[in-house]
């Protein structure tokens, strides 16, 4: 008793432990600091046998010997410990070290690059325990887990982003990394935001450039914290009744205006090889149709070259039409992160300006085939089964999550126009087959026709279009693709025969019939204005009116 007295009495400075086997076995309290302590925080006091080592295992829970170990400092925020049975009181339990390190004030959070307010002070914390590519898996201590789709980074280097896909069966979060860095390797600490990937809305964000996480890519003055901005998972709402009538937009472009007529509010695909001409066309349609005041454009660059984004910028730069026109570019040498989400950031943008704004928008996207090969891609680097043609087995609903939300309401309308590529020329691929039953028009470029020296390079006789019927386009319009269907279809077998025989040996409604189509090919090639300083030969404008009495006078 004597000498526990003494040992109280004894500075903590001098309280040291010296495990002497053989001696009496002594009750010595240590003292141990957390690290950085805190201003007048209290000491953790832990009790240890003189016959065993003391030993440090970080904070909290300090252990302490069986005797006395329900006086142990517990995890949650700590109140008075118990009194032990001892007459004399033994001191109140100290905070725990996540309740030093926490401000007494709250402190404003870091913004991330993201434009979304990071809690790492507050989030919920993991480290990383294997990385797979772009696939990040991230591994929890406590009960509470980060909702799918939440934005987690790394702490201390917010412009890191990470977004939880799925989860194991050991709960660890599956995560998908949108930047790659050095600084995401295993057991780097991570913090989750409790928010999810968010574009900028507003008239803020016309005139602009941006990736797929909503960052501005175009170098220009960065988007202040105080616009709003639009988580990028919404569903597509629930059908609504409202009186559509049906308005036929001109492009003028002959050979769109006649056999696909572009009606607001409906899907329109430009499907085509590589080299055909997919991005010249799809340019000079926006050059032609963005020009009205009434409407606006939004371009969603998924996949393609560097290259042709450029050209396309600087295109609409110098025809003064980007104040009216919003970008989203994931080009071919972005991961394939952010290849598969920059259709649906350009999507939740257009939904704000058609719901909130009532406007009328001009959605282009170049390619769709590229959006379902980047979710190919992710697919592949987490390991799913793929399904018919080598695809992701979710080929179905991934598209249908992106195409199902391009759709019109009673606020305004959203027309898209889809170009699709088709890899090696082959129009039975499951995934242009699957793109096409979600369009209303298709519009087929064809490497023979593009061969023959053909601009725009259409296959006359593949391109067809669910809306061309009377109560659309009118019985004038109707009948005449009907007839002119007919000679190219005609002429399509009559080639094969003139290539053994001779055009002579036809009869004389043959014969005609085959110099009609001919003139038909040739009147439908037409001049772009956005390849004037290439080619040296102006552009050309044809009104629907124009053109019908064109093929009229051919016909007849």
């Amino acid at each position: 008793m004597a000498a526990t007295e003494a040992n109280k009495a004894a500075p903590a400075s001098a309280q040291r432990v010296s495990p002497i086997v053989g001696t009496p076995t002594v009750m010595v309290p240590v003292a141990v600091k957390t690290q950085p302590p805190p201003p007048k925080a209290p000491t953790v006091t832990a009790v240890k046998t003189a016959t065993t080592p003391a030993k440090h295992a970080g904070p909290p829970p300090v252990t302490a010997p069986a005797a006395t170990r329900a006086q142990a400092v517990p995890l949650a925020p700590a109140a008075p410990a118990p009194k032990p049975a001892a007459a004399s009181p033994a001191p109140p339990a100290p905070a725990s070290a996540a309740e030093q390190a926490k401000p007494t004030s709250p402190q404003p959070p870091k913004p991330t690059p993201a434009a979304v307010a990071s809690k790492s002070a507050h989030g919920i914390v993991g480290h990383i325990i294997s990385i797979r590519g772009l696939i990040v898996e991230v591994a929890f201590t406590g009960e509470t887990r980060p909702a799918l789709r939440e934005v987690m980074t790394i702490e201390g280097h917010p412009e890191i982003i990470l977004e939880v896909n799925s989860y194991t069966e050991h709960r660890n979060a599956i995560c998908i990394a949108f930047t790659s860095s050095p600084l995401v390797h295993r057991d780097t600490k991570v913090v989750s935001t409790g928010t999810t990937i968010s574009v900028p809305t507003g008239a803020a964000a016309l005139g602009r450039l941006f990736n797929a996480i909503g960052l501005p890519a175009d170098h220009l003055t960065d988007i202040g914290s105080e616009v709003p901005r639009r988580s990028i998972y919404t569903n597509a709402s629930s059908t609504q009744h409202f009186d559509n009538k049906d308005e036929l937009l001109e492009t003028g472009i002959k050979v769109l205006d006649f056999f696909t007529p572009f009606v607001k509010g409906r899907k329109i695909g430009i499907i085509g090889g590589a080299g055909v001409g997919k991005t010249v066309l799809i340019m000079e349609i926006i050059n032609n149709v963005g020009k009205d005041p009434t409407k606006l454009a939004f371009f969603a660059g998924i996949g393609e070259r560097i290259r042709e984004g450029h050209e396309l910028y600087e295109t609409l730069k110098d025809r003064d039409m980007l104040k009216a026109t919003t970008m989203f570019y994931g080009q071919m040498n972005e991961n394939p992160a952010m290849r598969a989400m920059v259709g649906l950031s350009a999507t939740t943008l257009a939904e704000y300006f058609r719901d909130e704004e009532k406007r009328d928008i001009l959605f282009f996207v170049d390619n769709v085939y590229r959006h379902i090969q980047a979710g190919n891609e992710l697919s592949t680097m987490m390991g799913q089964i793929p399904s018919e043609g080598g695809y992701q087995a979710t080929i179905f609903s991934d598209l249908k999550r992106f195409q199902d939300r391009l759709y019109s309401n009673a606020n305004g309308s959203i027309t898209a126009v889809e170009t699709i590529y088709v890899p090696a020329d082959d129009l039975t691929d499951p995934a242009v087959q699957e793109i096409s039953s979600q369009i209303d028009s298709v519009i087929v470029l064809s490497r023979q026709v593009a061969e023959m020296g053909i601009r725009p390079a259409v296959d006359l006789i593949r391109t067809s279009s669910s809306l061309v019927t009377p109560e659309i386009v009118g019985d004038r319009h109707y009948l005449l693709v009907t007839q002119v269907q007919g000679i190219m279809q005609k002429y399509d077998s009559l080639k094969n025969i003139i290539a053994i025989i001779g055009e002579n040996e036809l009869s004389p409604q043959d014969r005609a019939d085959y110099q009609k189509a001919k003139k038909l090919i040739d009147f439908f090639s037409q001049s772009f204005f956005v390849t004037e300083k290439l080619n040296g030969i102006p552009g050309v404008y044809f009104s629907r009116e124009q053109t019908l009495s064109g093929v009229e006078e051919i016909l007849i």
